[in-house]
């Protein structure tokens, strides 16, 4: 869209405020609100004036003046707001009009001009799963002598006994008993529909959504891929409209990979590909899951970095409580088609050419979609350009339910990193992939592994409720 079509838009449309956003390191949106009267061409040439020393992990305080300029391809109408209010995308730049290094939606931009360089396609294509829950209620406190959560939800097991003004209505969702029955057990359709609807008023293409496999509350929505950046804007989109459409029902949203202990987690399963032109380039028909080499040498980039991709696809403490075993998370190395048990699967049912692609199962909604979206891709190319071959690595393929292997016969494969911690270690140790194209910097990578660094600090140093449980009265 045109800086003169905008405009016009503002003008047809009464907007009163246009809402300047970008998105910091760890994944969490910033905004300025600009009357739409004061809004003109030069505004989205010259940019919004901000402070970077006020967000966490961009600039100091004596070299804080930053600007963010707008991108006219990412408005879309507000739908919370009592004043009609415009959204718009920016990126970060200097004052002297340099991209700046650590502003991840132009880290996913590079990646796409990157992958345009090295001749392999024009485009990469993105598509994220991202699972959520939907509480009645969460309460959480952490003081010197005090630490406890609490969520609530009206389709919670435990919810069975409860008693409350009318009677308790029933119809509970069962541990793992989530994906899909209908309502009444499902409760949460239209709060579903009311999130999708206002999605599609975003410009997203919606697929479908469904209750997921856990209790209380756990949902997922799916929406059509797009190219990378694209799909990265599109996220958070989708997130914003989430968390704000469970709020006016009363409830909350969160993405946080295991809010429940003893229950499946929310992931982000990524389907990704590459195209030339108009020619999806994962395809070979009657090859093994009709990929093509190709496609082999970029499963064979994801895997192979895995360790340290993790650190960024899943980059907070609380991931790590959804990659353990039985919880149908993906934390086995391996490739395998329409496997769910390993942690790339190559999507069998219903595929043709075009939507010939790979999923990536062990990232979550913590990370930060631009940089996550951005690394996978780096990942790949790097597969391809160096041929990495997961077949020769022992990285499947694999048509066995891993969960069901006995010990002996898992020697072999590969496991995710077991902590943050681990996952830090082998992103520092392996990093040269994401340097490539300058497409993310040294500064940002150090940065990066400080700022996550402190997160498991902070986690580590704390008493765990349950360490009362195991030794108090030893």
């Amino acid at each position: 869209m045109s800086v003169e079509n905008v405009l016009s838009l503002i003008k047809e449309k009464n907007i009163e405020w246009v809402d300047f956003r970008f998105t910091d390191i760890g994944g969490i949106s910033h905004h300025i609100s600009v009357p739409a009267v004061e809004v003109d061409a030069d505004t989205f040439v010259n940019g919004v004036a901000f402070d970077g020393s006020s967000i966490h992990g961009f600039k100091g305080i004596e070299e804080s003046d930053m600007v963010m300029i707008p991108d006219t391809e990412t408005i879309y109408e507000d739908a919370f707001t009592a004043h009609p209010t415009l959204i718009v995308y920016c990126n970060i730049y200097t004052p002297g009009g340099d991209r700046y290094d650590r502003d991840p939606r132009s880290i996913a931009e590079r990646a796409e001009e990157y992958l345009q360089t090295t001749g392999i396609g024009t485009a990469a294509y993105f598509a994220p799963e991202s699972e959520f829950f939907i509480f009645d209620n969460v309460q959480f406190e952490n003081s010197m002598n005090k630490s406890s959560f609490e969520v609530d939800s009206e389709e919670a097991v435990w919810n069975t006994g409860r008693k409350e003004e009318g009677g308790n209505l029933g119809f509970k969702i069962g541990v793992k008993g989530g994906y899909f029955p209908v309502a009444p057990v499902d409760t949460q359709q239209d709060i579903r529909s009311e999130m999708c609807r206002l999605m599609m008023e975003a410009g997203l293409r919606i697929e479908r959504h469904h209750h997921e496999v856990a209790t209380a509350g756990q949902g997922e929505i799916n929406f059509r891929f797009d190219t990378l950046t694209k799909t990265a804007d599109n996220l958070m989109k989708y997130k914003y409209i989430i968390q704000n459409v469970a709020r006016q029902y009363g409830k909350v949203a969160t993405f946080m990979p295991k809010p429940l202990f003893g229950d499946n987690g929310s992931g982000m399963h990524v389907h990704q590909s590459i195209f030339n032109g108009d020619s999806p380039l994962f395809y070979e028909k009657g090859a093994y899951a009709n990929l093509s080499e190709m496609a082999i040498h970029y499963v064979g980039g994801i895997l192979h970095h895995a360790p340290a991709l993790i650190a960024i696809t899943n980059p907070s403490t609380n991931s790590f409580k959804r990659l353990v075993p039985g919880y149908e998370a993906p934390v086995n190395l391996v490739f395998a088609k329409g496997n769910r048990s390993a942690a790339v699967r190559i999507p069998i049912a219903a595929v043709t050419p075009k939507g010939c692609r790979i999923e990536f199962r062990t990232p979550d909604s913590t990370a930060n979609p631009y940089l996550a979206f951005a690394a996978m891709l780096m990942a790949g190319l790097d597969g391809i350009k160096n041929k990495i071959d997961p077949r020769a690595l022992g990285y499947g393929p694999f048509d066995k339910n891993i969960y069901e292997l006995s010990d002996e016969e898992k020697a072999g494969i590969r496991s995710v990193p077991g902590t943050l911690d681990e996952a830090l270690d082998a992103l520092e140790a392996d990093h040269e992939f994401l340097l490539q194209g300058e497409v993310f910097s040294q500064d940002f990578i150090d940065n990066y592994i400080n700022l996550k660094r402190a997160d498991a600090k902070a986690v580590a140093i704390r008493i765990h409720p349950y360490e009362y449980e195991l030794y108090f009265n030893l």
